[in-house]
């Protein structure tokens, strides 16, 4: 067993995308969707772009424009790539009118509920859930409020990646073989994977926030 304090391993990494990057305008954004939409509908069918220029009567420059989202293509365009491609035409504009999601959750109004090998005095609030999204992938945010010390203390092993944010109180929380002592103020990211959990309350009330992300399933 490793007890661990302080860990560092991000120093220097590289972020891969700009969170504050702005999309295109929205006539850009169809565009693109258009052609996210013909070249999976095309790679799914297992069709070569030179075949579905043979088919369509389109160049192959001009299919790599419109899957790449360059060029607007015209309703009469789209309604060939529909017929070649078997699908309405419709479906090339689904990826444009997806809802995007978002859940306000006030304060204290969180769902609280019960988690598989929890104990008295650990209560787990849900702060909010998106199902089904273009993301592809699914967030579960709990607010996690120890208030008492227990006998047995739950370890958890599931898929996905988890962040725990220590808003309160001090806890020794288990990671595999190692062992962090988590302080206000301090993040412990992890593969949820390996078996976790508090090890051991040593300030209480002990709460931190706890997000887990998985890939969502079909």
């Amino acid at each position: 067993m490793t007890r661990k304090q302080t860990v560092s391993p991000h120093a220097g990494v590289a972020l891969l995308q700009d969170p504050h990057h702005l999309h295109e305008p929205r006539e850009k954004v169809l565009e693109v969707a258009i052609g996210r939409e013909v070249r999976a509908h095309r790679r799914k069918q297992e069709i070569t772009v030179a075949e579905l220029s043979e088919s369509t009567g389109l160049s192959i420059g001009m299919l790599s424009k419109i899957e790449n989202g360059n060029t607007s293509p015209s309703l009469t365009t789209l309604q060939t790539l529909a017929n070649a491609l078997s699908v309405p035409i419709t479906t090339f504009f689904r990826g444009f009118e997806e809802a995007r999601s978002a859940v306000h959750t006030k304060a204290g109004e969180g769902v609280e509920l019960e988690r598989a090998g929890t104990r008295a005095h650990h209560q787990y609030n849900l702060l909010g859930h998106i199902g089904a999204n273009t993301s592809g992938v699914i967030v579960e945010p709990y607010m996690i409020t120890l208030t008492a010390e227990s006998d047995r203390f739950p370890t958890f092993q599931h898929a996905g990646i988890e962040t725990i944010y220590m808003l309160e109180g001090e806890v020794d929380y288990r990671h595999g073989d190692d062992i962090y002592k988590l302080m206000p103020g301090d993040t412990l990211f992890f593969d949820a994977d390996a078996p976790h959990g508090p090890e051991e309350l040593i300030k209480l009330p002990a709460r931190y926030l706890s997000i887990i992300s998985y890939p969502q399933t079909t």
